[in-house]
């Protein structure tokens, strides 16, 4: 199977399924010499952990991993970075009604014309649990971004129509990681409701990347708002991505889009930020903005019309632990992809000028 790689000069391969025995990433061009920080890997992955509130999954993972190669007392060496989760909580009994039929909104269907042949127990390598291996590369990205100075800071901005009013970081702590307390608890009630009726819900992630350095980007195929729409929308739940004003600038005129530039004690800045930080696939040194539409979790408990493989018309009623919301657990998710495809993007710019190569050699 391809197409388990992202990245040019920073690379990242996951592998393993759902129900397999393990997890594991693979992290290819990470710099020697820095430092791990053990507590932000540890706080990435219990951010994106099942079994952590009753608006999530039950499956209890506890993603013990254990870091095998690349890393040396403390410090990376150089080396490709090789790290292992275990599967401890997988029951693939849930799924042995499920072999021969194709759960709407799953990826049961395209994975039988593709391949012939596909890992039913919890979806395989399509499901959710492969996102533990991207949450892990993203956490060793932002090490290196924090010591360049830049942030990734992702929040839940929606929950089906319930949407935050305000943005207070001192009001994250919820369990649906929205930086307003009034609307995470409404959120909240919403979920729990439509859970008892069988259903689930979808919503909006936003993240923004500040101090990130102007001239990031390779126009005309590798724009940094193109691989960083790629590397988001390749998370399995994420239907639909906008940077900046995104979609409201097809209703917008120009003189309304358009940021003008001011000169602000000799330093050339916009007075607005409609573009999202990134022109001409260049980011410009402003705030990156975007957002990740995510959809209802597909495993819900209603009866659902299907067929089997044989096309046999049938009704499906999925059992198990899923999620009622899938994008609580996505928020850590989208920021890992982000800072994965940023810090490939600072690597890959490092030879767009000569002058640099001069002083690096030099």
């Amino acid at each position: 199977m391809s197409g388990s790689i992202y990245g040019e000069a920073f690379k990242v391969s996951t592998f393993g399924e759902s129900h397999g025995p393990m997890m594991g990433c693979v992290i290819d061009g990470c710099p020697a010499g820095l430092e791990i920080d053990m507590d932000l890997l540890h706080s990435f992955l219990a951010r994106r952990r099942p079994g952590q509130s009753k608006v999530v999954t039950g499956r209890r993972e506890s993603d013990d991993f254990e870091i095998v190669s690349g890393v040396f007392c403390g410090k990376t060496t150089g080396s490709p970075i090789t790290v292992l989760v275990k599967n401890q909580d997988a029951n693939s009994s849930n799924y042995d009604d499920l072999k021969d039929v194709y759960r709407p909104g799953h990826a049961d269907y395209t994975y039988d014309l593709k391949y012939g042949y596909r890992d039913y127990r919890g979806g395989g390598r399509s499901s959710g649990r492969e996102t533990v291996c991207r949450v892990i590369a993203g956490a060793v990205a932002m090490m290196i971004l924090r010591t360049l100075g830049i942030e990734i800071h992702a929040y839940t901005r929606s929950i089906s129509d319930i949407e935050i009013e305000h943005i207070d970081f001192n009001e994250i702590d919820n369990p649906v990681y929205m930086p307003d307390r009034d609307a995470s608890d409404r959120a909240v009630d919403r979920i729990m409701k439509v859970k008892e009726s069988g259903d689930s819900l979808g919503g909006v992630i936003e993240c923004t990347i500040d101090n990130l350095p102007a001239g990031l980007g390779e126009p005309v195929f590798d724009k940094y708002d193109g691989n960083l729409a790629k590397a988001v929308m390749s998370i399995g739940a994420i239907k639909a991505f906008e940077i900046g004003d995104g979609f409201k600038v097809s209703s917008a005129r120009g003189s309304e889009n358009n940021d003008s530039y001011v000169n602000q004690n000799g330093k050339i800045s916009k007075l607005t930020n409609h573009s999202g930080g990134v022109l001409g696939g260049i980011t410009d040194g402003s705030q990156v903005l975007f957002r990740a539409a995510v959809k209802p979790t597909p495993s819900i408990s209603r009866k659902q019309d299907t067929v089997t493989k044989d096309g046999i018309e049938c009704e499906l009623e999925i059992s198990g632990r899923h999620d009622p919301c899938i994008v609580p657990r996505a928020v850590v998710v989208v920021e890992s992809m982000a800072a994965i495809a940023t810090v490939d993007m600072l690597f890959s710019n490092m030879s767009a000028r000569m002058d640099n190569i001069i002083d690096f050699y030099r």
